[in-house]
């Protein structure tokens, strides 16, 4: 009796990872979806142009509401949302935008891929103002801010090893290229809290760590975004030296919106480009961004949290069956 008593937590728990091994088995097989691009807008970029069937779509969130409605369409026969990060007229300030309100709305949507274009600060001479960096690896130093849809109640934790997408990159990498815009491949982004920009020594800090550059919003957005089991990439729009550069002392918002001006008209350009290399694709990620929950779902089924698996319907609903 006692070796059964023993054996009793054993083999449930034994038996929950032979279901949840064949629920993800099962659920592996239903990404035959329609791609849908979502583009998240940062400083200024709050609307795409040339979306046909153009609508502002205000989705409710259990996060919460999100920084804008969302504009939706299509665009070369490709379905579009478009969401500025800081909400239409920059309302949000980076800690205060609602990161997860956004990744979720997104999901419900039916977004399945987001590419992130967002302004940054350069620690490179090669990386100039007015050239595109697609990152591929990130430095979060942000602390403010609510980092997972997981918590008390249904806890997972995810891999973000290699935080962005690969294909996506490429894809973004290669439609920069073809619209005449200066793109650099592959860059490590430090995200810092803000508002306020860096102090000299936490630029040359930076400059020794090997980031290549710097801003305020795409952590927690990528985390999120591998959370929510979509494909993620991210276009950084170089718009000063920060303050490491001796010909460029100090940031000003003068300078960084005169750099802005010209990011913007490119960062529609690249839009325009992927887009079609991005559609019919109905195969699974390669990289699992798609199927990025499978094992990271620690919390047994019979100890979750209702109320907390209802919130995480649309983000983890595939991982957790529903």
């Amino acid at each position: 009796m006692e070796g059964a008593q023993q054996r009793g937590p054993d083999l449930r728990l034994s038996l929950w990872a032979k279901l949840d091994t064949l629920r993800t088995t099962q659920s592996k097989g239903d990404f035959m979806t329609q791609t849908k691009i979502a583009v998240i807008g940062g400083s200024g970029i709050y609307d795409i142009n040339g979306l046909e069937g153009a609508e502002w779509l205000t989705v409710e969130s259990p996060w919460g509401p999100p920084s804008d409605a969302i504009l939706t369409g299509t665009l070369d026969g490709v379905k579009m949302a478009f969401l500025p990060r800081h909400g239409r007229g920059h309302v949000h300030g980076p800690t205060t935008v609602p990161y997860r309100a956004n990744i979720d709305a997104l999901k419900r949507i039916g977004v399945t891929d987001v590419i992130s274009v967002s302004a940054c600060g350069s620690f490179r001479e090669e990386m100039a103002p007015g050239d595109f960096v697609v990152v591929d690896q990130f430095i979060d130093r942000t602390f403010g801010r609510e980092k997972s849809f997981f918590g008390t109640g249904c806890v997972a934790h995810v891999s973000v090893a290699h935080p962005t997408c690969p294909r996506l990159g490429d894809a973004c990498f290669t439609a920069a290229q073809d619209a005449g815009i200066t793109v650099h491949k592959g860059g490590t982004y430090l995200a810092m809290e803000g508002p306020q920009f860096s102090t000299l020594a936490e630029s040359e800090l930076y400059r020794s760590w090997g980031c290549d550059v710097i801003g305020m919003t795409n952590m927690p957005e990528a985390k999120l975004a591998r959370e929510a089991e979509m494909c993620y990439a991210t276009v950084a729009m170089v718009t000063d030296f920060d303050c490491w550069h001796p010909d460029h002392d100090h940031v000003t918002v003068d300078a960084i919106i005169k750099v802005l001006l010209g990011n913007a008209d490119n960062a529609r350009a690249l839009v325009k480009a992927v887009t079609p290399s991005l559609s019919g694709r109905a195969e699974t990620c390669s990289a699992g961004c798609q199927t990025a929950l499978d094992n990271a779902i620690i919390t047994q089924p019979d100890a979750r949290d209702p109320k907390m698996i209802k919130k995480l319907s649309a983000v983890a609903g595939r991982a957790l069956g529903d």
